[in-house]
């Protein structure tokens, strides 16, 4: 008797000592998203503080087995068995709740679209609720109903959204998990309608700078991997003279713009506020470079020099320009990177631009065999164009860095 008595005060111990612990296990829950292309959804909610993790698959389908090649074919498109692509949020409801994910999904997709998102079309890319309680199904309910009387007021259809509850997950092919992360090139679906809970009176962009001359623009997005690594990667050095700016798709007030504004980054080219070039997608440095290349310096002699291995002419009219300026540093003509200081020129008496150095850390140099000789090539750091060569023939034993005129700019010291 007096064993079972302990056995009893040890078990109402440990169910006490469990309760007092509340394992976080106890505060998780999850609900399975479909809105669009689930790549960009998956990065978006792993994004969010208290999202503990974020899995693309397929769910509400039927007839086939759930996998990518099957929902893409094309006897699919508009099957309306067909599996959505969808997100499993799995998250803490200690730090955030299943209504501020509702907002998050209904804020970064269009639910009036029915079977598509942008380009994107067919009933796989359906947008969808798939609950797995009757307290997440109202509380779906409650937000739909919230985010339908915002729509209204912005002059937006009806919500296509299907509310329903879940029966089977089925997680995607290991390729498809943080897609974004293992494809660094790329861009990402923006297909928000710009209607938000939290409805704030934005004020109307200033974009009257952009409507005069050449610009660069860049299509911007909030969880955007690719437009982040545009900005650390690409656009960070760039000092140009043709400015670049980022503004979102709702920011466009004033400018004739062309090219869909739904996949970030995209750099569209403007004269005069109108789009004369757009590229859609993530694009690196060197294709970056190019492109402002060819809108700067046309296809003439100094896109040759910069982008061909081009040479200038001997005493072309813009070596006559640069030989003789006041104290100041040559730039790079696209990037805007100091190259080379007047402190360092010399008269080589060649017909081309002369220094003894190059501004610390501008240039690098690359071997060059071309028409049979053997010489040393000089390319910008941070542009990567090719800027000339470098010979030990210069004063007092110095080097000599023979530059071509055409591919840089002067600015006088201040």
């Amino acid at each position: 008797m007096n064993y079972l008595i302990c056995f009893s005060l040890f078990l109402l111990s440990f169910t006490n000592s469990a309760q007092e612990r509340k394992p976080q296990t106890n505060h998780l829950d999850s609900i399975v998203l479909g809105s669009g292309c689930f790549w960009g959804a998956e990065k978006r909610y792993e994004a969010l503080n208290g999202v503990i993790d974020a899995v693309s698959g397929y769910a509400d389908g039927s007839g086939f087995k759930a996998t990518y090649r099957n929902i893409i074919k094309k006897s699919n498109k508009y099957n309306p068995n067909n599996y959505a692509e969808v997100v499993k949020v799995t998250f803490n409801r200690n730090e955030i709740s299943l209504e501020q994910i509702l907002q998050h999904f209904y804020e970064h997709h269009d639910p009036t679209q029915v079977n598509r998102q942008g380009n994107d079309v067919g009933t796989q890319y359906r947008s969808t609720i798939l609950y797995n309680s009757e307290q997440q199904k109202a509380t779906a309910i409650g937000v739909t109903k919230q985010f339908q009387t915002l729509l209204t007021n912005a002059s937006f259809g009806k919500i296509a959204t299907s509310i329903k509850p879940l029966e089977t997950f089925y997680a995607a092919e290991e390729y498809h998990q943080d897609y974004l992360a293992k494809n660094p090139n790329g861009y990402c679906p923006d297909l928000r309608t710009g209607v938000t809970f939290k409805q704030q009176k934005i004020a109307k962009r200033d974009n009257s700078a952009l409507l005069e001359g050449k610009q660069i623009l860049v299509i911007d997005a909030p969880f955007c991997p690719y437009c982040e690594k545009f900005k650390i990667e690409t656009a960070t050095g760039y000092a140009g003279s043709i400015p670049l700016t980022f503004r979102t798709a709702d920011q466009l007030h004033d400018l004739e713009i062309k090219t869909p504004t739904w996949a970030t980054p995209t750099i569209i080219l403007l004269e005069q506020g109108k789009e004369v070039f757009a590229r859609q997608g993530y694009v690196s440095r060197d294709e970056f470079y190019k492109i402002v290349g060819a809108f700067k310096l046309g296809k003439g002699e100094a896109f040759n020099v910069a982008f061909n291995k081009g040479t200038d002419n001997r005493y072309c009219k813009q070596y006559e320009i640069f030989k003789n300026t006041p104290d100041g540093v040559f730039i790079d003509k696209l990037s805007g990177a100091k190259l080379f200081d007047t402190r360092d020129r010399f008269n080589s008496n060649s017909g081309w631009l002369s220094f003894t150095k190059p501004v610390k850390g501008a240039v690098y140099e690359k071997p060059d065999h071309s028409f049979g000789m053997v010489r040393t090539e000089i390319r910008a750091v941070e542009s990567d164009i090719h800027l000339g060569h470098v010979f030990d023939d210069g004063p007092n034993g110095q080097l000599r860095y023979c530059i071509n005129a055409t591919v840089l700019e002067f600015v006088p010291r201040s």
